[in-house]
């Protein structure tokens, strides 16, 4: 029999520049038992504007992006994208729900995967660190309250042009990780830096070093999610932070 990878197929707004080398970096150590292949589709603009939330309309591009990567064969489709923290995450649910009727493959995201894992390390109290505007922040907050989450402490930085969003370096990052533990105080039990183009995961495992609470990257959470989808251990990964332990 011929060798053959497990091929994680992600999906990603076509202005992000930070998931996939991320995401490549993750897996590396996982080479060659795990191969990752990408899909792109328009996303230029992260506001509540009807146009920017038409973006990610479950039956449109984003679908066509899947179909692309149902063609090379890939056994698991991550949405490594956020827009359910404001569009709802039934949003996701639909999509996935889309993806497995369409395509005969398990389905995740980013944000669905996130909410696995605070389930799983009980972390109902939460912070939360996004580069959005003012009206998307709240409407995340608004999402997450009624589904039974307490964002206790957030930090956002006005951002709607999702490409100038990988610019953000380390030492802002930081400095808003600082700020929700701060805000929170007692009360944090885990930390979501949130949004796929933040340059963040990397820094997962020095903030949970410095401070030690979970922190959960965006970034990471659909990659976790897939491996265990396919059935991965805990602890295939290392070095990126505690998600990767549960």
């Amino acid at each position: 029999m011929p060798f053959r990878p497990l091929r994680l197929g992600i999906l990603v707004p076509s202005s992000n520049t930070a998931l996939e080398p991320l995401t490549i970096e993750i897996v590396r150590n996982l080479a060659p038992n795990v191969s990752v292949h990408f899909s792109r589709f328009r996303v230029t603009s992260i506001s509540l504007d009807p146009s920017a939330l038409s973006q990610f309309d479950t039956y449109g591009p984003i679908m066509s992006a899947a179909r692309l990567l149902a063609d090379a064969h890939v056994d698991v489709i991550g949405w490594s994208g956020t827009s359910a923290g404001w569009l709802g995450f039934e949003s996701d649910v639909k999509l996935c729900q889309a993806i497995t009727a369409e395509f005969g493959m398990p389905a995740t995201t980013s944000t669905l995967a996130l909410n696995r894992a605070l389930d799983m390390l009980g972390a109902k109290k939460f912070a939360l660190v996004t580069p959005y505007l003012d009206d998307v922040q709240a409407r995340i907050l608004k999402v997450y309250a009624s589904s039974g989450y307490t964002i206790v402490a957030e930090s956002h930085l006005g951002i709607s042009e999702n490409v100038k969003i990988a610019e953000i370096d380390e030492a802002t990052l930081d400095r808003q990780i600082i700020s929700v533990l701060k805000k929170g105080e007692g009360e944090v039990q885990a930390i979501s830096t949130f949004c796929t183009n933040l340059v963040a995961a990397q820094r997962v495992a020095v903030w949970e070093r410095e401070h030690g609470i979970p922190v959960l990257d965006t970034v990471s959470t659909v990659v976790w999610d897939m491996l265990r989808l396919k059935g991965w251990q805990k602890g295939a990964i290392e070095g990126w932070g505690q998600l990767f332990e549960l």
